[in-house]
């Protein structure tokens, strides 16, 4: 089977608030239903779409490109997808720094901060939609002093996006792309500025632009898009609309086949200096609790109850988990210390342990709660502890 000569990079799931207005599990079936064998997400400042994507990813056999969207305040916006783990690190690193800058909701960053972190990455510089196809304006300049900023620092990884949406002007504003990315000596990638995964969505998205642009539907104007294009096509729309330009699907394509990245690489990691010096987070996990052996029974825990403590603290150092119960015990006291309230809740309540360490408030050997709807040799699946 022929692999499709394309692959969308520029998709916005409703995880970016009030723009994408489809799930991430519908962008990604529609994929699967259009041929794709390949699919990737990039929400606004964010990357909290992308483990529902994955997941409907692997079950329909698709390879998920994760990325995010930065609109850093000084450059046009742009896509970044890692092409590795560490890479991926540096992503989560960069869209922390941004958004622990900013109020609740935004993400400030700087071109600076990008060319400092982006190693590894591939980057889709986005076009200004607000400026005419042709003649000069400070939009496109800054578009192309970015663009040539961006390939300086990293030759080979940067791209130009181009889209046609039936606009009216689409053959212009791509023909000055191309020829940008061509005196740049970089590639130039179709996108489709992808909104939602069927047209019918339409009415909804426009909706939304109402409630972020604060005005009712019959005002709205301009702020409401033209049409309805910006909804997920199939390749073979995507070949007939860039006809003239075949380079830029086979430049997804080869972009894609660079981003090695996948989120089953990622698993659980927990810090490990949480004891005392010379204690593994095992015996720290041990001493803590029979500490609270003595705090939660001051006048002597049963046999019933030892023998309980044993074997949840057996079964803990088996599966490795001890660093994940000292990090949530480190957050539950450095809460109550502040004056904080904070109360472990759910299948944790079930377990022994996380009642000595006082996550918890609920005694489960009185109320013959069972410690394996909690953690399980039978399953392999880290514990979680709700605070």
């Amino acid at each position: 089977m022929q692999p499709v000569p394309h692959v969308e990079f520029e998709i916005t799931s409703c995880f970016s608030f009030l723009r994408g207005a489809s799930h991430p599990e519908e962008l990604v079936a529609t994929a699967a239903a259009f041929g794709y064998d390949r699919v990737a997400i990039a929400d606004r400042s964010s990357l909290a779409g992308v483990v529902r994507a994955h997941v409907s990813a692997r079950k329909l056999g698709l390879a998920l490109h994760v990325g995010a969207r930065l609109d850093p305040e000084d450059a046009p916006p742009m896509l970044l997808y890692p092409r590795n783990r560490e890479a991926y690190g540096r992503l989560c690193r960069l869209l922390t720094l941004g958004k622990r800058r900013a109020p609740k909701g935004a993400c400030r960053l700087t071109l600076a901060d990008i060319l400092a972190m982006a190693e590894d990455h591939e980057i889709i510089l986005l076009p200004p939609m607000s400026c005419p196809a042709t003649g000069p304006h400070p939009d496109w300049d800054a578009h192309a002093a970015a663009a040539s900023r961006l390939a300086a620092a990293f030759p080979d990884a940067v791209h130009l996006a181009a889209r046609h949406l039936l606009a009216g002007d689409d053959d212009a504003r791509i023909a000055r792309v191309d020829a940008l990315a061509g005196r740049l000596g970089i590639d130039m990638i179709a996108t489709g500025d992808v909104r939602m995964h069927v047209p019918e969505r339409r009415m909804l998205a426009d909706v939304m632009t109402c409630i972020r642009e604060h005005v009712t539907i019959d005002r709205a104007g301009r702020r409401l898009a033209r049409n309805a294009e910006r909804h997920l096509k199939p390749p073979p729309e995507m070949a007939r609309r860039f006809a003239r330009y075949p380079d830029a699907l086979a430049a997804a394509r080869r972009m894609s086949d660079r981003l090695n990245f996948r989120l089953d690489e990622l698993s659980y990691e927990y810090p490990m200096e949480t004891g005392l010096p010379g204690e593994t987070p095992q015996q720290a996990l041990e001493r803590r609790t029979r500490e609270g052996l003595a705090w939660r029974y001051p006048e002597g825990a049963s046999a019933g109850i030892r023998k309980r403590v044993e074997t949840e603290l057996g079964l803990i150092g088996r599966k490795g988990y001890a660093p994940y119960f000292l990090t949530v015990d480190e957050i539950v006291r450095f809460a109550r210390d502040r004056g904080i309230l904070a109360q472990g809740r759910g299948s944790a309540a079930n377990s022994v342990v996380c009642f000595l360490l006082g996550i918890t408030a609920v005694d489960p050997t009185r109320v013959d709660l069972l410690f394996e709807r909690f953690i399980s040799d039978a399953r392999d699946e880290p514990p979680d502890i709700d605070v």
